[in-house]
């Protein structure tokens, strides 16, 4: 008969030791997975606090688009850059320096890349503020965003070459055209425009000649019964007030006889210089992208200079002789009169808006000597998109980079 042992002395211990065994991996396995789920925790929340500071960056670059660097508003260097790419020494794109952000969790740089004059991309790259302090092993967390801005020009009425709030508009020898006229030898200008008004007035507005005027556009004299003063001084939610305060250019009313011109600094345009406007006829030249807003206060301005384009808010009255051009769209207080003009195309291409308003004695618009207004869609397109400010796509406006 075989004997079993009964003796079972030892294996206590042996089970003791198995079960120490298995409970210890499975506290070093739970303490294993915890820690991981720890760092991936922590390295979420500092991926996406770069993230945040991503958007922070390119958000404060559309907030501040508007804004004064270095003496130079960022709208019109931004304006200035040439189409993406552009072929050196031409500029297509601006740098951002490091910057942190408001809510001190990491810092971001960028670039701003120009596509057209209405469409830009910001690319900006952002870390948290463990990584930038390199406590982190491995280069840390960090985010790239891309946003595509679009700049959101000013809605400004501009149905007529004249629009004219007052109640007497004399034409002379003037030629006043409502058909599109785009400017020579400027590039991408749209196709033409339908033919516009040639002058629009107020339904008791009057519109008298003499001498040997031309008044041509569709209709060449419109009655609108809807032209009111707020036509003249509201534009969609910007207000002339609004407008004057972002003037690149603030100057008050004088003569400036012959003044106004493009100014260079060797091959760059001189921004700092105040009757330095651009230079709408070598629109490929140094000032051919410089598309200010300027501003004139007071009443009583005489302008008898070369050139300039943008937008030209005149307080006042304003008289211009001689040759002087402007391109792009002009909005006069008070009265508007002009003469001269000789072998100069026109005097504005683009619109021109005189309010004439009562606290002026002077409110008739006497349009006379050889000059010409013409209406000009490209004009008034460039000006208008040079002097918006971006902001951002109404949807998939940005994409994560990598």
């Amino acid at each position: 008969m075989k004997h079993v042992v009964q003796n079972e002395r030892g294996m206590a211990l042996a089970i003791a030791i198995v079960a120490l065994v298995i409970v210890g991996a499975l506290i070093a396995g739970a303490l294993f997975s915890g820690t991981q789920e720890q760092r991936v925790a922590e390295n979420v929340r500092r991926v996406q606090a770069s993230f945040g500071v991503a958007e922070e960056g390119v958000y404060d670059i559309i907030r501040t688009w508007d804004s004064t660097t270095a003496g130079v508003r960022n709208q019109q260097t931004y304006a200035a850059l040439y189409p993406y790419p552009a072929a050196a020494p031409s500029k297509d794109s601006v740098r951002m320096v490091r910057k942190t952000a408001k809510s001190k969790t990491g810092s971001y740089s960028g670039s701003l890349f120009k596509l057209n004059d209405e469409l830009y991309l910001l690319d900006v790259s952002a870390q948290d503020t463990m990584s930038l302090a390199g406590r982190i092993r491995g280069g840390g967390a960090g985010q790239r965003l891309g946003l595509l801005a679009r700049i959101r020009p000013v809605s400004i009425d501009t149905r007529a070459a004249v629009t004219s709030g007052g109640d007497n508009v004399v034409v002379g020898s003037a030629s006043i055209d409502g058909n599109d006229h785009p400017p020579t030898g400027w590039a991408g200008c749209p196709p033409l425009d339908s033919a516009k008004a040639g002058i629009r007035t107020q339904s008791s507005g009057t519109v008298s000649t003499s001498g040997h005027p031309s008044i041509n556009g569709n209709p060449p004299v419109l009655k609108d019964p809807t032209l009111a003063d707020s036509s003249f001084t509201h534009y969609g939610d910007v207000t002339y007030a609004d407008l004057a305060a972002s003037a690149n250019i603030t100057l008050p009313a004088q003569n400036f006889s012959s003044s106004i011109g493009p100014v260079t600094v060797g091959t760059a345009c001189d921004y700092s210089v105040q009757t330095n406007w651009g230079s709408p006829t070598t629109p490929t030249g140094p000032c051919g992208s410089y598309f200010p807003i300027v501003r004139i206060t007071g009443d009583g301005a005489v302008i008898n200079g070369q050139e300039g384009q943008g937008v030209l808010l005149v307080d006042g009255g304003l008289s211009v002789q001689g040759g002087f051009q402007f391109f792009g769209i002009v909005i006069v207080k008070g009265s508007l009169k002009t003469s001269g003009g000789g072998g100069t195309p026109a005097h504005f291409w683009g619109t021109v808006m005189v309010q004439d308003t009562a606290q002026f004695t002077d409110t008739t618009n006497n349009l006379s000597g050889a000059a010409n207004l013409l209406y000009s869609k490209c004009a008034i397109i460039k000006a208008l998109n040079k002097t918006g400010v971006g902001s951002m796509m109404r949807s998939r406006g940005w994409v994560q980079l990598y």
